[in-house]
């Protein structure tokens, strides 16, 4: 039997299902300190990982054929950003907070949450390659399949990992400061290629609601000056603008329709 994708006129809101939001350690304790901003930074991130996933989740059932170079176009790059973001807190992150405390291996129970879906967002890339290579028919009901099996994983250490962040306040004493802020944001920069920024980039900051997460406390995240804002909001998404269609957020960062 042929699969079917619902019929309507005006595609629905995007909404924050399967996968819900999840709350800054900022908002829900008020603290100010470097762990817990760098944390609630973190959180941004994951949360714009989650709304990815929720906007491919939604639209894959409701997809005209027309639909489908752009969208695999659009998964893969939420698969490279996820991807991305794991290769850069184990080979530079985790490294530079082994260093800042003076212990090895803090993180390690980060590491073996990302083996522990792996696989799933392998055989993801894997499905989608495959499609974009012209082997086999989209099946939206398979594509889902394959999330279901690496949600609940993903979504458990995109969680944890926030009190993990915190709680390296242990760490830092009076002899011993730690900036992870600075730490962060050092590491960070030197992970932007021009490549991620024209391919990938998009696919985050177009998934960065703003104006009703946390009331909008967080519209100036991530910190940079209003001409690079302008740029990430508006100039970049120009290149491949039928890709970041599918993303759940305009140009406003505030939720829109699906786009199918």
């Amino acid at each position: 039997m042929a699969e079917q994708k619902p019929e309507t006129l005006n595609p629905p809101m995007y909404t924050d299902y399967p996968l819900a939001l999840l709350e800054t350690p900022k908002h829900k304790t008020g603290n100010t300190d470097g762990f817990t901003l760098e944390a609630s930074h973190m959180c941004i991130s994951h949360n714009s990982f989650i709304r990815g996933f929720n906007s491919i989740y939604q639209q894959a059932p409701r997809l005209k054929k027309s639909d489908y170079p752009d969208f695999i176009t659009y998964s893969l790059a939420w698969h490279r950003l996820v991807e991305e973001h794991h290769r850069y807190e184990e080979t530079g992150l985790f490294l530079e907070i082994d260093k800042a405390t003076g212990q090895k291996g803090v993180m390690s129970k980060e590491v073996e949450q990302h083996a522990a879906f792996h696989d799933g967002l392998d055989a993801f890339k894997a499905y989608l390659v495959g499609l974009k290579d012209k082997e086999g028919e989209f099946s939206f009901a398979r594509l889902i399949e394959i999330m279901d099996s690496f949600s609940q994983p993903l979504y458990t250490h995109l969680s944890e990992e926030l009190d993990s962040i915190v709680n390296l306040s242990r760490f830092s004493t009076p002899d011993n400061p730690i900036d992870i802020v600075a730490i962060a944001l050092k590491v960070g920069k030197q992970a932007v290629t021009r490549d991620f920024a024209l391919n990938c980039l998009p696919c985050f900051i177009l998934n960065m609601e703003a104006v009703e997460f946390e009331g909008g406390m967080w519209q100036q995240f991530p910190p940079v000056n209003a001409p690079v804002r302008f740029v990430l909001l508006r100039v970049l998404p120009l290149w491949r603008r039928t890709v970041w269609r599918f993303a759940s957020c305009g140009e406003n960062r505030a939720r829109k329709q699906l786009a199918v």
